[in-house]
C-alpha cells in the first residue's frame, strides 16, 4: 500500500520586538514557516514584519484576487500600547489567524508578494518590484537570496514540529 504524505504548512506568529525609529517605536514580529508544500521554495524560513506591513499585503492580495473574501486582520487601535502584554498577544493571535487563513485559499497562496512576504526580508516597494518583474531576479531567487533560513526555530525542535502540534495554533493542508 503506498502511503502518500499530508502536505502542511505551519506558521507563527510570535516574539514580538520594539523597533526605536528617530521620535516614534512600534513592534515587529517573526513569522516563521515550517512546510512540505510544493508551494513553498524554502521549507523553513523566518522574517520579521511590521503591522503595516500586514495591511500593505492583504491590500494587494484583495487586489490581486478581487472575488474572494479575506479575512481581517486586527483591529488597528489608535491608542495601542506596545508595552501591554494583552494587547500585544491579541495582535499577534490575529496577524496569525490571518496568515493561517490566507495560506488556506489556493488562489491567495498562488500570489508571490504572499511569498516573497513570508519567505523574504524584501520591503513592500521591493516585494512589488519582483513581482512585477522589475528585478535582475526571480520570485524564486529572491527567497533564495534574502530568505533568512534555520533548520532549527529557537524554541522547537524541528523533529517535534511535525508530531507535536497543538491543532488550533497550525494550519494543514489536507
Amino acid at each position: 500500500m503506498l502511503c502518500r504524505r499530508r502536505e502542511s504548512i505551519y506558521i507563527w506568529v510570535r516574539d514580538p520586538k520594539i523597533q526605536k525609529e528617530d521620535w516614534y517605536s512600534y513592534l515587529d514580529y517573526e513569522i516563521c514557516i515550517h512546510t512540505n508544500s510544493m508551494c513553498f521554495t524554502m521549507k523553513t524560513s523566518r522574517v520579521r514584519r511590521r503591522f503595516r506591513e500586514f495591511v500593505w499585503l492583504r491590500q494587494k492580495l484583495q487586489s490581486n484576487a478581487v472575488l474572494i473574501d479575506l479575512p481581517e486582520l486586527p483591529p488597528k487601535t489608535p491608542f495601542f500600547n506596545i508595552n501591554k502584554t494583552q494587547n500585544v498577544e491579541q495582535r499577534i493571535r490575529g496577524l496569525q489567524e490571518f496568515l493561517n487563513k490566507v495560506v488556506q485559499c489556493p488562489l491567495l497562496l498562488s500570489d508571490s508578494r504572499l511569498h516573497l512576504f513570508l519567505q523574504t526580508q524584501l520591503t513592500p516597494e521591493e516585494i512589488e518590484a519582483c513581482a512585477s518583474g522589475q528585478t535582475k531576479y526571480s520570485v524564486a531567487e529572491a527567497i533564495h537570496k534574502f530568505a533568512r533560513s534555520n533548520r532549527r526555530f529557537p524554541e522547537e525542535d524541528e523533529e517535534q514540529i511535525s508530531c507535536n502540534l497543538a491543532p488550533e495554533r497550525y494550519f494543514h493542508v489536507w
